[in-house]
């Protein structure tokens, strides 16, 4: 069935593009943050263990709002590792386990990283897209990975 919502199709297609890649992000940012809750050590373990366990289920519910949006637009979520991996504009670490410390310094630069990406992306929802729901939630997402750097910030401070 067609979707009819008041945005065209390119405009739709527009912010779906933006959507997938921002989920491609959201993922790749979970399975870090995953790893590090099963991989952290140190005198800190049980705090952080805890805390990586809160934002990895934060991130879990972002990722499935997120595919939400691009299925409401009327377009399909990506869904396979490699769109993932391919799509993201994070990185991977491959190879050893990083200390806690770095651990948290790579999530707060992820976060950072987002964050920027996602204030450009909500300007062209609104402006290139003229989608204003898609502009309004991308605001949203950005406060939620604004709180999550602070408290990584907390950490490293």
């Amino acid at each position: 069935m067609k979707t009819n919502i008041g945005l065209d199709e390119k405009d739709r297609a527009g912010v779906t593009v933006i959507l997938n890649h921002l989920l491609s992000d959201e993922y790749l940012l979970y399975t870090k943050t995953r790893n590090y809750h099963w991989n952290v050590t140190g005198r800190d373990f049980h705090e952080l263990h805890i805390f990586f366990e809160k934002q990895y289920e934060a991130l879990d519910e972002i990722i499935d709002e997120v595919a939400e949006r691009v299925r409401s637009l009327g377009y399909h979520a990506f869904g396979t590792l490699e769109q993932f991996k391919k799509f993201s504009r994070l990185k991977e670490e491959v190879g050893d386990v990083p200390p806690a410390d770095k651990m948290l310094q790579h999530l707060l630069a992820d976060h950072e990283t987002v964050i920027r990406q996602l204030r450009e992306d909500q300007q062209t929802a609104a402006e290139k897209y003229h989608d204003a729901g898609t502009s309004d939630f991308l605001t949203g997402l950005m406060e939620q990975h604004e709180k999550m750097a602070w408290m990584l910030r907390a950490f490293l401070s």
